[in-house]
């Protein structure tokens, strides 16, 4: 309502301008020479506001000619990058489906109408990898690598190209030239500690380990890798503190507690792992001090005080009492490992061992051995060094399975019992 009260408000100030101008009359000559030109002063001004007009239209018109080219060229290059992003979408498309030579296809379009950015250079790589061919990928990385603003995404490329092809000494230095572009990047992070541990550099994997990574193992591999005493001591040290039932931890670090001349502090150790996992290698190093059999049985209590029920204390108390000639508490000690429904092989061989050690030369010893022997044929397996992830058996720990090359998954202990320890 307003702006048609303004419009007519305006008509009528028109109007009366209007009016105005042609009452008040008057004339406007022109005379150039012998050339006169005469006409009312409204006529005049009308004349005057007809020219400024056709004026304006003709500079108006002038300049959109010379803007045309520029307008034609602006309309084919948006029309190029529409169809240029339509065909990245494709090329995205075809590389999720998996179809190699669709995605080749495209990113070639892609090229053509968008130029080389950072985009198209690298769905062009992935679409080479994709078709297997990573020499020709290794190409678009490289070119990706040579600008500033896309050097991180080319050193990526290269990197993971290195790794699969097995050129460790390349993937380092890829790894540090991308570190250097883009420091702290978690990828970065990740294809490092793969790296470390693909090369066995333990320290540089624990270093970059996450926090589920097998941080004991990893540092008593480190450990066995320095030169330096001093560092090789504060690896053993951490890996015992990052799993105090990992025996071979435990008995490197009491090792160097007992050379550094801090026996006490060396037991104390065996005592915290016999605690957390016992293990039967733990026992050697603890009973060592004391020559005397009947002072090693005292020792062995000493060891086992805090967890006397489990198997591998009984065990170790009914050894040492059979070995020291305390057969009843060799008997009893086995007894109640047997009762539980812990004991494995090594249990009842050690009770046919108890019956010729009682008994002699018997016919009720060699049948009481007899029946024994069948028990342990029946019984479970002793605990071994196996992996946890295929299953291998191994003589003693190592960081690494010589089967399928895994780290940090041989632990002790039957099958069951040994993946259950990798995964604590």
């Amino acid at each position: 309502m307003r702006r048609a009260l303004f419009v007519l408000a305006l008509l009528g100030a028109a109007v009366a301008l209007a009016l105005w101008l042609a009452g008040v009359g008057g004339t406007v000559e022109i005379q150039v020479g012998d050339a006169w030109i005469g006409t009312s002063f409204p006529v005049a001004l009308l004349a005057l506001l007809l020219g400024f007009v056709v004026l304006h239209l003709l500079l108006n018109g002038i300049g959109a000619l010379r803007r045309l080219p520029g307008r034609l060229r602006a309309r084919r290059a948006a029309r190029r990058r529409a169809e240029g992003d339509a065909a990245v979408t494709r090329v995205l498309v075809a590389l999720a489906a998996g179809t190699a030579e669709a995605a080749r296809l495209e990113s070639r379009r892609a090229r053509h109408l968008l130029g080389d950015t950072p985009q198209t250079l690298l769905l062009a790589a992935e679409a080479e990898r994709l078709a297997g061919r990573e020499a020709a990928a290794g190409e678009l990385f490289r070119a990706l690598a040579g600008r500033e603003d896309a050097r991180f995404l080319g050193l990526r490329g290269l990197l993971r190209q290195a790794m699969q092809e097995g050129d460790w000494d390349a993937a380092h230095a890829l790894a540090k030239e991308a570190e250097a572009v883009h420091p702290g990047a978690a990828w970065l992070r990740q294809e490092r500690a793969e790296l470390a541990l693909r090369t066995r550099d333990w320290r540089e994997a624990l270093a970059l380990s996450p926090p589920d990574a097998p941080r004991a193992a990893l540092a008593l591999a480190a450990a066995a890798q320095e030169t330096d005493p001093a560092k090789a001591a504060e690896l053993e040290r951490q890996a015992f503190e990052a799993d105090h039932g990992f025996a071979p931890a435990a008995l490197a670090h009491a090792r160097r507690l007992e050379a550094a001349g801090s026996p006490r502090r060396a037991r104390g150790v065996l005592e915290e792992a016999w605690l957390a996992r016992p293990h039967p290698d733990l026992a050697g190093p603890y009973l060592a001090a004391e020559p005397d059999t009947l002072m090693q049985v005292k020792a062995a209590e000493g060891l086992i005080r805090r967890n006397p029920e489990a198997a591998e204390s009984r065990l170790l108390l009914a050894r040492t009492a059979l070995a020291a000639g305390l057969t009843g508490r060799a008997r009893a000690a086995l007894e109640a490992l047997v009762a539980s429904g812990e004991a494995d092989r090594r249990a009842f061989l050690l009770l046919a061992e108890l019956e010729e050690a009682e008994q002699g030369e018997t016919a009720e010893a060699r049948a009481a051995q007899g029946r024994w022997l069948r028990e342990a044929a029946k019984a479970p397996p002793e605990p071994r060094w196996r992996c946890g992830h295929c299953g291998a058996e191994h003589a003693s720990w190592a960081p690494v399975c010589t089967a399928c090359d895994t780290v940090g998954e041989i632990a002790w202990g039957n099958g069951s019992t040994a993946r259950t320890a990798v995964a604590a």
